[in-house]
């Protein structure tokens, strides 16, 4: 029997627990993570390819990353940090697709949920001021 590397096991097991990574609306993006992992979940790359493409057609907008992370038998401060590393796989990941870094904005709210899942990341586009 073959086995996969770690790497492929890890993604694989968040895929088949949270088969809903990534929730998309029109101003806003939520990509859902496992429990305890920063790593991108599979599944979140189609979206966030678009999304640089929609970054790259408009060069005067904006988004902001906002993580959240449960409190799963953490400190609050566990949870704020668990939530800056997945908000900055996000933006990692974009970076690597061509957008700058000065164009996001990065939150890291730990436990501070308000509605949905614990574990995410929301990535907001911004109304533009009229």
């Amino acid at each position: 029997m073959e086995r996969l590397p770690v790497a492929a096991q890890t993604s694989s097991q968040v895929a088949a627990l949270n088969p809903n990574a990534v929730v998309e609306g029109s101003d806003q993006l939520t990509i859902n993570f496992g429990s305890a992992s920063s790593e991108l979940p599979a599944g979140a790359s189609p979206a966030l390819d678009r999304l640089a493409d929609r970054l790259t057609a408009s060069p005067d907008l904006r988004i902001v990353l906002q993580g959240y992370a449960s409190n799963d038998g953490e400190t609050a401060s566990q949870s704020r940090r668990l939530s800056l590393f997945r908000a900055l796989a996000v933006r990692t990941y974009l970076i690597k697709k061509g957008v700058r870094s000065t164009r996001m904005d990065v939150r890291a709210l730990g436990n501070k949920v308000e509605g949905g899942e614990p574990n995410r990341v929301d990535v907001v586009l911004p109304q533009a001021a009229s």
